[in-house]
Parts: C-alpha cells; sequence; structure tokens
C-alpha cells in the first residue's frame, strides 16, 4: 500500500476537471459561496488528507502486529516447528 502524497501547496498548478454533481445541490452551495472550486479542492483536500492517515495508521497497527508476532516466535518457536513433516 502507498501513502498518497500530500498536496504540495496552495499554489500547485491547478487544472481544470470535469464533475458531475448534483444540480440541486450545486446551486444550494452557492448560495453560500462564489467559489465553488476552492469549496470542493478545500473538502477534497481534507478527504485525502484523512485517508493517508487512515491509511497510516492501519500500516503502524499491522507493523506493531509483525513486531509482536516476530517477538512471541523468538521465544516460543514456530507453531509449525512442531507439525513439521521434513
Amino acid at each position: 500500500m502507498n501513502v498518497i502524497r500530500e498536496a504540495r501547496s496552495d499554489t500547485a498548478r491547478k487544472r481544470p476537471v470535469n464533475l458531475s454533481l448534483n444540480e440541486d445541490l450545486v446551486d444550494q452551495a452557492r448560495a453560500f459561496t462564489d467559489n465553488l472550486s476552492a469549496v470542493v479542492e478545500d473538502l477534497l483536500r481534507r478527504y485525502v488528507s484523512e485517508r493517508n492517515e487512515a491509511l497510516r495508521t492501519r500500516i503502524q497497527e499491522a507493523d506493531r502486529l509483525a513486531s509482536m508476532w516476530n517477538a512471541f516466535n523468538e521465544r516460543n518457536g514456530s507453531f509449525a516447528d512442531e507439525h513439521s513433516t521434513l
């Protein structure tokens, strides 16, 4: 699993994208802002940041569990050793 890189900055190059959004929702949002692009970009930045943090947490947890298993295996040996036919 790769952690998605964070956006470099607010000054990163912008490019047009084509989105399909609920028309009623867009009309409601326009009542609150004239810059819908900035709002969507901010929400997308937060979403990516949250997903990256969740991924980092899962990776850290997996590393921690692997370390615990390896320590157990070093102390007690492998369960497979008792059942090996070799």
